[in-house]
Order: structure tokens, then sequence, then C-alpha cells
């Protein structure tokens, strides 16, 4: 008998035909004699569609009712897998994220996770339930609902997982595993058998859509293995787990893009110590996550002057737009300009460090495809470049095909 921790994203719930499916599997490990816990995200669809309403009534709506709303879209979820096991005479309960255990710091709409007490959860189990429990929401020591960020329910998962110190953990999803690409816009991407926490941080964090970077960095900290695979069939998934000396024969795991990013440059900052600092404590102060940072060299020597340039996601364009605004009678620069139409292209791989020549085969083939590259960004195991929306698809296949040839 083991004790199993099964994450279902949206699409894998999308409908209730998907969610029978889902109760189906998770009976399969009942039958078996296994504990399972089931962590799910909302019906695809959902949470943009909470999202889109409550813009309709408010450009920029209040945080904490944001995540009251936003959490309405895992509750009908884990209701609905709760009833579907029912009928197959599986005894089954669903939790919220604050009944499960889950407490978090007090930052709405972005909390993170500071203790799991999942004392409901093993009662619940030693009963003989399956126990379904909201994803991407907890509670804080005051009582409050916050909600964890996009892909969430992924933190749920591991970290119930950690703090169940459970056998095994698995999180479903609508394709087969991890690919070098999505196999959505490079029909040529490969599954990978096992990646490596840092390598699988890197693409989550990149833009690759399969897991949320928070909840990797989470695995990786509590030593959790986990496996990533389909919820629509059988397949061996791919194992995500400590880095071994053969990944690193692998010169490159995969290539990742994210449409999910927007560009501020803020145009003639006086090029003076401190400058910087007061901008990002601004943005930290605004809880927004900054990304890649550029900044010019200084020309004028009579007047120096320097243009900063950062990306940040997409959903904080605004915000950060208006808290640099704010800043402009304490700084004094010129004009700031937001793009939204950048993409950020990255590839990933820890057998980088071993290998020279990787980024300038990158940066010839996007040349060769005649893509521009804005901003460069790199770290011991990955190349990031910010590039036109527009090309991003056709960037990331020409990558994927330089390094990954059929």
């Amino acid at each position: 008998m083991a004790l199993i921790v099964q994450k279902f994203g949206g699409t894998s719930v999308a409908n209730p035909d998907r969610i029978r499916n889902v109760a189906h599997r998770v009976a399969k490990y009942y039958a078996k004699g296994d504990q399972v816990v089931v962590v799910v995200s909302a019906m695809s669809g959902v949470t943009d569609h909470l999202i889109k309403m409550a813009k309709e009534i408010m450009p920029m709506p209040n945080e904490r009712e944001m995540d009251m709303l936003l959490a309405t879209g895992e509750q009908t979820t884990i209701a609905l897998t709760a009833i579907a096991l029912q009928s197959l005479k599986v005894p089954a309960v669903s939790l919220t994220g604050a009944q499960a255990g889950i407490v978090t710091d007090g930052v709405h709409t972005k909390a993170k996770i500071l203790n799991i007490t999942p004392k409901r959860v093993r009662a619940m189990l030693s009963a003989g339930n399956v126990v379904i429990v909201a994803g991407f929401q907890g509670q804080t020591d005051e009582g409050q609902i916050t909600t964890l960020g996009r892909g969430g329910s992924d933190l749920t998962a591991i970290a119930l997982a950690a703090a169940l110190k459970a056998d095994l953990c698995q999180i479903y999803t609508d394709v087969d595993g991890v690919y070098t690409a999505d196999p959505r816009i490079v029909p040529g991407a490969k599954k990978m058998e096992e990646i490596s926490y840092d390598e699988m941080l890197e693409l989550a964090s990149l833009g690759a859509k399969v897991m949320q970077s928070r909840s990797v960095e989470f695995a990786k900290k509590f030593g959790v293995v986990f496996e990533v695979r389909s919820s629509l069939n059988d397949n061996p998934g791919t194992i995500v787990k400590e880095e071994t000396r053969s990944m690193e024969s692998v010169v490159i795991r995969g290539v990742s893009l994210d449409k999910n990013q927007a560009k501020i440059t803020i145009i003639g900052v006086p090029d003076r110590p401190g400058m910087a600092a007061h901008v990002f404590k601004a943005i930290a102060d605004a809880n927004i996550n900054v990304d890649i940072i550029v900044q010019n060299i200084s020309l004028n020597a009579d007047s120096p002057s320097t243009d900063i340039s950062f990306t940040v996601d997409k959903p904080d364009l605004m915000k950060a737009s208006k808290t640099i605004e704010a800043l402009k009678s304490q700084i004094g620069y010129q004009s700031m300009l937001a793009n939204e139409k950048i993409a950020k292209l990255s590839i990933v791989g820890v057998g980088m460090r071993s290998h020279p020549g990787v980024a300038a085969r990158m940066f010839e083939t996007l040349a060769t495809s005649g893509v521009n590259i804005d901003m460069i960004s790199t770290s011991e195991i990955k190349v990031s470049v910010v590039i036109n929306l527009e090309k991003g698809e056709q960037a990331m296949r020409s990558v994927h095909q330089a390094f990954f040839p059929a």
C-alpha cells in the first residue's frame, strides 16, 4: 500500500466527462489499496472567465476580492470530483486549501506557502477516503483566503507530497510528459524520460507550461521526486529528480517560449548611484517579479543619463507602469515605454557547463531566420533572448531544429 498524491490540471477536469475519467483513474489506485490524495485545478477556462468578469467591472480589481473570487474555481472542481468518485462507490471527501491545512503569507494573488499541517487530510485517509484538495489556494493565519498564482495547483500537490511524506507524486496534464519544446508549436518535439530539477526549474520559469516554477523549486528543496504524465492515456511520463552525471552528456534539454512577457523601458534616467535600486525597490514593494534587466552605458559626460529596460509578466504590466509613473517626480527620468509585443525564447541544459559555443549557435540560427534579438540573459545552464512576439513560434521551431535535428 502506498500513499500517492495526484494532481490534475484544468484540461484534465475540463468537463464532466473528463472529471469522470479522472475518477476512474483514481479508483484504480484505490482498488489496489493505495491511499490517494487528489489535487485539482479549476476547470479549463474558468479562472480566465472569472478574471474577465472582474475586469469588466473594474480594470484593476482589489486583490483580496480577486482571491475570494478565483478560489471558487477549484472549489467547484473538488466537489464534482468527489461526487464522481462517490458515483463509483469510492468514498471521497473534498477539502478547500484552508481545510487541508495550507497556511500562506498575506500577499494576495501570489501568496507563498508558510506551513502545511495536514492533520485533517491524514484523518480522512485513515478513515478510508480518497481526499480531494483544492489546488492554488490557502489561508493566512488571520483567516484570509489567498491564491498561489498561476499554476499554483502544482505547488499545492508538491507541498502536500512533502508534508505527507508521500511515496509517489504524479502531475497529470494533457501531454505525455516534458518535451524538448511545446509539441503544439514544434511538431518534432521529443518526450524526455527524465530531467533534473534545475533544468525543469529553468524551463518552467522561462515559459514552459508543464509546471509552475515555484513548485519545482519546492520539490528540489524537499527532495520530492515526481512524474509528469498524461491524464488521457497510460503512457509512462517524465521523471523529475536530482541531477545525475549522465545528464551532462545532453547539451540542450529543451527550448521554451514565453509569450506572457512585457517590456518596460525608462528613458533618460539620471546616471548616478542609487537610481536602479530606487526603481527596483519600488517594483519589489509592489510584489512584481522582474526577469531580464538591461541598462545602457551613459554616453553624454556633461549630462549623464541612461536607459533601463526590464521585463515583467504581462498581467503585471499595468501595475508596473503605474509604479514607475509614480517615481517620475522623484527620479526625474524623461519618459517611459511599455511593449507587450515581445516573447522570451530560451534554451536550457546542464550540458552547457561543459560544451562551449551553445549561445553562438543559437544566435546564428536566429540571424539566419531573420529574427532580431532585443535583450539577452544567461545563466550557467540557460540562454534567453527577448524577440518580437510575431516571430516567436517561427524562432522556436528554428532553434529546436538546430539543436534537435530530425
